[in-house]
């Protein structure tokens, strides 16, 4: 679906009152947006009456919930983000992009488990290319889709259960699962899946971004992709320890009769330690997607071109 302007109405249109709709959809808040912006109150009121009569709809309805949009508002939400992005690639001077002479920091959202195992080749190829090139690595919790959405996050790269309908996103990778113990964890003298089931285990995730909260064992649907596999055949495993963090899960391990049933790319940087072995998980999980998501501003940037290119080879290359 497009923008699609009358002759009459483009006429009356003015580009302001398109960032003035961007802001009001995202804060959903006159006198929120109003500060955003640095305008007064009746100002900001007097652009949302332009904009319906302009769009021949309310656009953002108060309700007791605070201000909600109507159908039509959320339609026009990534169609004027998408706009307001062309237009300000339009504006910029064109400049060149050149990594070996450039200094800028990059702010990647990153889980532990990107971290581990796409930042350091990462790294390694930036020092090559681009020594003047630094990384500000967040984790989920430090960012909320607002932060990309303005342009202030690089790019986020984790698993999602869902993204906003105006970020660019790709794939970098599929990953498998994989089990990890210690050697001498009693399990393995007959691995199946009853015993799998009777062990204790680990459960480490952090999914999306935000500020995370406390886990519901009993809640199975919420628990991800391990636990929704094992409901589905209509059991439970017995989970002593809930973790955000992969690194810590496997050091859990290690010093412990845990199981830790982790991305098989996260395990493989455990195969060094004599102490620990990988098996197959003794059911089927389906495989999890690593994103990579940014935002419609920095679509056209040449800095984070060359960076989004550099990530997806570095992940083609693992």
């Amino acid at each position: 679906m497009q923008i699609r302007l009358e002759p009459m109405q483009l006429e009356k249109a003015d580009l302001n009152l398109l960032v003035y709709l961007d802001v009001l959809l995202r804060e959903r808040n006159v006198t929120h947006a109003a500060n955003q912006l640095g305008l007064s109150q009746p100002a900001m009121s007097s652009g949302l009456k332009r904009l319906r009569a302009l769009f021949n709809d309310p656009l953002l309805v108060r309700t007791r919930e605070g201000m909600l949009p109507t159908e039509r508002g959320l339609q026009l939400q990534p169609m004027v983000r998408e706009v307001l992005a062309s237009i300000d690639q339009v504006i910029q001077p064109k400049q060149d992009f050149e990594p070996s002479v450039t200094h800028r920091t990059f702010r990647i959202m990153a889980s532990d488990y990107t971290e581990s195992t796409l930042i350091p080749p990462l790294l390694k190829l930036l020092r090559q290319q681009a020594p003047g090139i630094t990384l500000d690595i967040m984790t989920p919790s430090d960012v909320n889709f607002a932060d990309v959405e303005q342009g202030k996050v690089d790019m986020v790269i984790n698993r999602f259960d869902s993204l906003p309908q105006s970020f660019h996103q790709t794939t970098l990778w599929k990953d498998t699962f994989s089990c990890v113990m210690r050697t001498d964890n009693p399990v393995l003298r007959s691995y199946d899946l009853q015993t799998y089931l009777c062990a204790q285990h680990i459960w480490v995730s952090k999914t999306g971004m935000g500020v995370g909260v406390g886990v519901d064992p009993e809640d199975v649907q919420r628990l991800g992709w391990v636990d929704e596999a094992i409901g589905r055949l209509g059991q439970k495993r017995n989970i002593s320890v809930f973790t955000r963090h992969y690194q810590v899960a496997m050091l859990l391990v290690e010093q412990s009769d845990l199981i830790a049933t982790v991305p098989t790319r996260m395990a493989q940087l455990a195969q060094a330690n004599p102490q620990l072995v990988r098996r197959a998980p003794p059911l089927l999980i389906p495989p999890l997607e690593l994103k990579m998501a940014w935002s419609p501003l920095l679509q056209q940037n040449a800095a984070h071109q060359w960076m989004r290119r550099l990530i997806q080879a570095v992940a083609r290359g693992l």
